[in-house]
């Protein structure tokens, strides 16, 4: 695997759940472009949903036991409660992109901060699920710089 795609809680409901701020795309759709768009590039993307924290942070570290290059997350919530999640991406030291359907900036105050962003090479939000595409876009184009 070059590059794992994690999403995290709730975003198992893509397509379903407020479809006015996270659009009608579900998570399945998201997933069948990146695997696409990965192997027209040469990588091997995988996907990994968990609405607990504590499956994600195993994921992550699974991840850097398989040699993963990138990881792209969309942490949904945990973007602005997860300590754990922050000290995970902290000690396997994968490049990570942090993304978000919606703008985070624009929502509600306790969403404007994240635990995430300082480490990620990275922030995209507000660009739909097109943000995924942008950001395996953005990791194959930098894939010579990291290599």
């Amino acid at each position: 695997m070059d590059v794992l795609v994690i999403n995290g809680p709730n975003l198992n409901a893509l397509g379903q759940r407020e479809p006015e701020i996270y659009g009608a795309a579900t998570l399945a759709d998201i997933e069948v472009n990146l695997a696409a768009q990965g192997a027209a590039a040469g990588l091997e993307v995988d996907t990994f949903q968990s609405n607990h924290e504590g499956e994600i942070i195993d994921r992550l570290y699974q991840a850097r036991q398989e040699g993963a290059k990138f990881v792209i997350i969309n942490p949904g919530a945990l973007t602005h409660t997860s300590v754990a999640l922050r000290d995970a991406f902290a000690a396997v030291q994968i490049p990570f992109v942090e993304i978000h359907i919606s703008n985070i900036h624009a929502r509600e105050e306790f969403r404007h901060h994240s635990y995430l962003a300082d480490l990620a090479v990275a922030v995209m939000a507000g660009f739909g699920g097109y943000g995924y595409t942008m950001a395996l876009d953005f990791l194959i184009n930098r894939l010579e710089i990291w290599s």
